[in-house]
């Protein structure tokens, strides 16, 4: 019989996973385990304050030990330097179907013109390897491989008034060229990455199908392939074998064997102001993470996502900056009333982001929607 697996397990499994439970400044800089699957790089309160509210001290981050890469959904992600030929490999199309899934509308008129998405990847990333030799901002190379590149890889844009290459072929190109990004720039800036050669195989710790299991599961095919834009044939036809069948809200799922006893875990203690891209609001079963669909609407809007408050594993809200002049306000809007302890403890979250933002807190406002 299939193991029941309760709501508050899979979160408190996922808190534990992730790191979330770590206390501030006990973590070593490059141990979080998110950095095995990519810690997304978006927005103020991206990478670093992920890392940040896994126990990492902001400044002991050592850059030059960290790259920063275009990988899953075309999304800057932060990675261990050391792991860079395995991440490369990682997250790579797994066939030339999936890679025609990933690059979206991109793949029509390549097939129409007879060439293979990975045949097309490949020729975007050589032609970036010849533009790209000192660090170039991203509207010089794409102009550039625009002169470069036939009719079928390129599209009128109607916002820029121009036509240029698609932007997800230009996007999963650049970690096959040997291109990284620029920390702290915007637009974004790429530049070589010197001795650049990618392994052969991820290796278990960097397959991002095994790596969506141990932080995001127990987990579907479906989840994992929503999660890269892959096709879930793809996904299910490289299925790990040492997995374990349970069941959550009386759905078939799956989770890495050796994980299991990690669900008995007790309940987690912890409160996090989750940055908006952080990993924990990636996964792909939302109605889990969210219950109330109006709520879920809320934390994922398609334009100006919040960040989460994360009380105890399960998610009480949601949180919004506001800064001028030196001084950061938070914004909560709770969907219900929280201990005096928790509040606390959601004020104390709010001094750490001010510390990380290098400003002084203002305020802390809520209100209970």
């Amino acid at each position: 019989m299939k193991s029941a697996v309760t709501r508050e397990q899979v979160l408190g499994f996922r808190a534990r996973v992730q790191h979330l439970d770590r206390a501030a400044g006990t973590s070593e800089p490059l141990a979080p385990a998110v950095l095995d699957l990519g810690v997304q790089e978006t927005g103020p309160d991206g990478g670093r304050w992920a890392l940040a509210i896994r126990g990492v001290d902001p400044a002991a981050i050592p850059e030059d030990e960290l790259i920063l890469l275009w990988t899953i959904r075309g999304a800057p992600h932060w990675y261990r330097r050391r792991d860079l030929a395995r991440v490369a490999a990682a997250v790579a199309p797994f066939s030339d179907a999936d890679a025609g899934k990933r690059i979206y509308d991109a793949s029509k008129p390549l097939r129409e013109a007879g060439i293979d998405n990975l045949t097309a990847l490949d020729a975007v990333a050589a032609a970036m390897r010849t533009v790209v030799t000192k660090p170039m901002v991203k509207g010089e190379v794409s102009t550039r491989l625009t002169a470069l590149m036939d009719p079928p890889y390129l599209r009128f844009c109607r916002p820029c008034d121009t036509t240029h290459l698609y932007e997800m072929p230009f996007r999963l190109a650049a970690v096959r060229a040997g291109l990284q990004l620029t920390p702290n720039t915007s637009p974004p800036v790429l530049a070589p990455i010197r001795r650049f050669s990618p392994a052969a195989e991820p290796g278990p710790d960097h397959d991002v199908i095994r790596g969506y299991l141990r932080l995001l599961g127990p987990a579907t095919p479906k989840h994992v392939a929503d999660y890269l834009d892959a096709p879930v044939k793809e996904v299910r036809g490289r299925w790990p074998d040492d997995v374990t069948e349970v069941t959550v809200a009386g759905e078939r799922r799956w989770l890495l064997t050796e994980d299991v006893p990690k669900l008995a875990a007790g309940p987690v203690t912890l409160t996090r102001l989750l940055g908006p891209f952080d990993l924990f609001l990636q996964a792909k079963d939302r109605s889990l993470l969210v219950e109330q669909p109006a709520r879920s609407k809320t934390l994922w809007p398609v334009l100006g996502r919040p960040g989460a408050v994360l009380v105890d594993g399960d998610i009480v809200g949601v949180w919004r900056p506001r800064q001028s002049s030196g001084t950061l306000n938070v914004q909560l809007d709770l969907w219900r009333r929280v201990s005096a302890q928790a509040r606390a403890a959601i004020e104390e979250q709010a001094e750490r982001l001010a510390d990380y933002r290098g400003v002084t807190l203002g305020s802390v406002l809520s209100d209970v929607v």
